[in-house]
């Protein structure tokens, strides 16, 4: 199995675990799963922060370690992510949730969110709760 983390969910593990619920994290840990965090989250932290909008004390400076420290893979965005987040018919103008369900499509992967705008876009496998 291949899970995708939307950006909240991401964060919520890093800081706040207990928000996720417990068989949610569980199956995130399991050994046979594949744990991805999106380059394109790296963005949408690094940037709101900039912006005053996230407060993550040192999460952008430290990224990597703790990107690890929950199992999690970085996945780069590729011209075949951004394309099809640019072409997708669903009107839902965040980029980051367009890459981040192109990325799920392509990577056949499912994304783990509880945003209702992203889990009403049919074509993305979604775990949420």
């Amino acid at each position: 199995m291949r899970y995708l983390l939307d950006t909240h969910v991401l964060l919520w593990l890093l800081g706040d675990a207990e928000r996720v619920p417990e068989p949610v994290r569980a199956d995130l840990a399991d050994p046979g799963v594949t744990l991805l965090v999106s380059a394109a989250s790296a963005l949408e932290v690094a940037t709101k922060q900039r912006l005053g909008r996230l407060d993550v004390g040192d999460l952008v400076d430290v990224w990597a370690r703790r990107v690890a420290e929950i199992g999690g893979t970085e996945l780069p965005v590729g011209a075949d992510h951004a394309l099809l987040a640019g072409r997708l018919g669903w009107d839902h103008r965040d980029p980051f949730d367009r890459l981040l369900v192109a990325q799920a499509v392509v990577e056949n992967a499912t994304l783990v969110t509880v945003d209702a705008r992203v889990r009403a876009y049919g074509r993305a496998a979604v775990l949420t709760w």
